[in-house]
């Protein structure tokens, strides 16, 4: 990983800054030592060691140097190799900086009390990174981190923050972190990554877990897949060459740092010939440069006269400070800052500050380590106290790859500064994507709901996943992926799509539509029909016909009828408080009318049979007046049902917004149901009772007996309105009022149809029938019949 060399460069430059300030560490040159940990654990705790005795082979808890005047341990570019180093360190109360990234496990005191962490915290990472998946909407994504308490916290605070903003996690794949050494990694996570229909992919981890997940891939991949990476993670760093264009266009995670003043120009005067003695880089400087021969890794010439490190590729070499440069930068004026505060305290107190006869003793630094406060030569604040250790802050780079050239371009940035107080923000013209994805791409579950359309949980499945249904009929959605559709307000219905609510048009009932103007008619026709007959009777008044069941009556039943067959004309048209109150009123009145009339004449035909009986009283009852006066006080009784109506909850114009979709119905409200009902159970029991009467007086032997008439046209009546109850309950708008206009005008022709049209059958077609010389012959023959039948028995 030639790539990491640059974090002994920033340990160097370092140092050698501390050496040239007069103002740290006067008089005292700081030394380092550098061992390789070859990223395993075996190489780790054997690198200790070595350091520890002083010689190789290793000999635990012995020095071979007389002198060792090491006090603290800078390292552990990841938690495993910090927690490898620190178990060791620890027997010796070595102070131990890691400059890898922040680990909560490592911030435990009881644990590991003589080690600090220079990282600063990523408490809000997975808080940026959701932010991210939010603002383009990403809603199924895999996760991929490190199996350890790291990975696991991360894994658990970037689920969580996903649930509250509605993401789904597709999958989960932890990388085992106790295979140090990629090359035998045989775990298969590409393949079972790629099979994921999630398009976008977050990995977090260390410097090795990318190494690992690389290995683990097949040797030919398309890049399918959009990468979230951490900052911990440098995706330059590959197993193969074609790796580069598998992670074109990820979005990266980056700490933001301010690079140390004269780190570049440092870096571009770093050469073999500067440092002669420095093995590590004459090693780095062979493989990088590809130098022909083992006699060039001693000679520059041999090699590259003007080789300078800003030639590298990315791939191998980044001259602008990386995280964990900056960290182990910063580690070493920590230690810098801790040994002046000491020498110090000791030159206050009135010891000698830094002779050759003073020893330091690691353990000695701690308590100066702990309260270590500087701003470093970036101007930014340094501590090593894990409460006050300040929060990381972001750059989201996006990695691009053309051909052999590798750059990151900042695309936006993440700012936490607490959970409610964060700056997020993100160029997306600035970002280019993965070769096959040209635009920003998609990554859910399954297709987002159009509008018009609802989302309906899959039982079994997250909630990411989910069917589209249309909204009910008077809803509507007009955004994606809604959990609920919205009604409309009472003003507007939905169109036909379901996404848009549109006004509403006000509608009547009128003369002019189709419906209206038929009923109308129909209203007209019967009215004058009647009219017609009603002129007839009075023409043909003085024939038996006529004069048979009290003329009166008929010429009454006659006139209501009229007005019954004009009622209709109320129910069209645009309704007002007076309309209102005639439709009913009129109604209950008129048909009150009809029916007690009905019933008076069914009555008079059983009060005149028993009338011929010789001696009978009831003749004094067979007299017109009478019955005139039934038929009032009958009216009167309806009356006052219609005043009381009147008095407590009369009708009213009302609107009806939901009956028909699009309209606005203006109706006439009835008010009092139980009115209503009242009137109309009235006029049943009065038809009940005319249909009772007539049907046992259908067979009485009298002239012009009108009863078996009366017991079909009460049929009728009764019939259509006994339907009309449970009809009336279900339309509304328009539909409800053309049910009550049908029930008037059908009953009523029942009643002119069964009770006058035989009638006028006689008066017009058979005049000879309506004379007293035919009924005296009609009488005569039915006693002689009768006669003889009596006889038979």
């Amino acid at each position: 990983m030639h790539k990491n060399y640059q974090q002994v460069l920033a340990l160097v430059f370092a140092v050698e800054e501390i050496n040239q300030n007069p103002n740290l560490l006067p008089n005292v040159t700081l030394g380092y030592h550098l061992y390789n940990t070859y990223h395993s654990d075996e190489r780790t705790l054997e690198s200790s060691l070595k350091w520890l005795s002083g010689q190789s082979p290793t000999m635990p808890n012995y020095s071979c140097r007389i002198h060792n005047k090491s006090v603290a341990v800078i390292g552990g570019a990841t938690s495993a190799l910090s927690v490898q180093m620190g178990s060791l360190l620890e027997l010796y109360k070595f102070p131990q900086i890691t400059y890898g990234p922040f680990d909560p496990l490592l911030n435990d005191k009881v644990q590991f009390p003589s080690l600090y962490q220079m990282a600063p915290r990523d408490s809000f990472l997975s808080v940026g990174i959701v932010q991210l998946l939010f603002h383009f909407g990403w809603t199924w994504v895999g996760l991929i981190s490190t199996n350890d308490m790291r990975g696991e916290k991360f894994l658990w605070n970037t689920a969580e923050e996903m649930s509250r903003r509605n993401i789904c996690v597709a999958f989960i794949e932890k990388i085992p972190v106790s295979e140090r050494r990629q090359d035998e990694s045989h775990v298969p996570f590409m393949p079972r990554i790629l099979a994921s229909s999630a398009k976008v992919i977050i990995i977090h981890g260390d410097a090795d877990s990318l190494m690992i997940l690389r290995y683990s891939q097949p040797p030919i991949l398309s890049p399918l897949k959009l990468w979230i990476i951490t900052s911990d993670l440098d995706i330059t760093l590959r197993a193969h060459h074609y790796e580069s264009c598998l992670f074109h266009g990820a979005l990266v995670f980056k700490h933001q740092i301010s690079e140390a003043p004269g780190f570049s120009r440092f870096l571009k005067s770093v050469n073999p010939v500067k440092y002669p003695e420095d093995i590590l880089l004459k090693t780095f400087w062979h493989s990088t440069f590809s130098c022909p021969d083992e006699s060039a890794k001693l000679e520059e010439r041999e090699c590259s006269p003007n080789a300078s490190l800003e030639d590298l590729p990315l791939a191998h070499f980044d001259m602008s400070m990386s995280a964990l440069s900056y960290s182990t930068y910063n580690s070493v004026y920590a230690v810098a800052w801790a040994l002046h505060e000491m020498f110090l305290m000791r030159i206050e107190m009135g010891f000698e500050g830094c002779g050759e006869n003073f020893t330091l003793q690691p353990w000695q630094l701690h308590s100066f380590l702990r309260n270590i406060q500087f701003n470093n030569s970036a101007g930014e604040q340094v501590v090593l106290d894990a409460q006050r250790n300040p929060v990381a802050k972001y750059d989201i780079m996006n990695y691009l790859t053309f051909k052999q050239n590798e750059l990151f371009v900042k695309v936006g940035q993440f700012i936490p500064k607490s959970l409610l107080d964060q700056n997020f923000t993100i160029s997306e013209n600035s970002i280019s994507w993965g070769i096959s994805q040209p635009t920003v791409p998609e990554s859910v579950c399954n297709e987002s709901c159009g509008s018009g359309f609802r989302k309906l949980s899959c039982e079994g499945k997250p909630a990411c996943c989910f069917d589209c249904v249309q909204c009910p009929e008077e809803e509507i959605s007009n955004q994606k992926d809604v959990d609920h559709c919205m009604k409309c307000p009472d003003a507007k219905y939905p169109n036909k799509e379901r996404d848009n609510c549109l006004p509403k048009t006000v509608a009547f009932l009128t003369f002019k539509e189709s419906l209206g103007l038929t009923l109308t008619s129909i209203a007209l026709a019967f009215s004058l029909l009647t009219v017609l007959i009603l002129v007839m009777f009075v023409k043909f008044q003085d024939t038996p016909i006529v004069k048979a069941n009290n003329r009166t009556l008929s010429y009454t039943l006659l006139i209501s009828l009229t007005l019954c067959f004009l009622c209709p004309m109320l129910f069209i048209g645009h309704p007002t408080s007076a309309t209102c109150l005639l439709q009913q009123m009129v109604f209950g009145i008129v048909f009150t009318v009809a029916v007690s009339s009905i019933l008076a004449k069914t009555i008079t035909v059983v009060l005149a049979f028993k009338a011929t009986r010789p001696g009978s009283k009831m003749k004094r009852w067979v007299q017109p007046r009478v019955f005139n006066f039934f038929v009032f006080i009958c009216c009167m009784i309806q009356v006052a049902l219609c005043g009381i109506w009147l008095a407590t909850s009369p009708p009213f114009p009302g609107l009806d917004l939901h009956s028909e979709p699009g309209h606005i119905i203006i109706v006439c409200k009835i008010g009092s149901v139980i009115a209503f009902y009242s009137v109309l159970g009235y006029m049943g029991f009065l038809a009940l009772g005319s249909f009772i009467v007539a049907f046992l007086a259908r067979n009485l032997p009298h002239t012009f007996n009108e009863a078996k008439f009366i017991t079909f046209s009460m049929l009728i009546f009764c019939s259509v309105w006994l339907s009309f109850i449970p009809a009336y309950q279900n339309p509304k708008g328009k539909a409800m009022m053309i049910v009550e206009i049908f029930c008037i005008l059908a009953s009523s022709a029942g009643l002119l149809g069964c009770i006058f049209l035989p009638k006028c059958y006689v008066i017009l077609l058979r005049p000879e029938r309506n004379t007293l010389e035919y009924l005296k012959q009609k009488a005569n023959s039915r006693s002689h019949s009768e006669i003889l039948t009596g006889r038979h028995i």
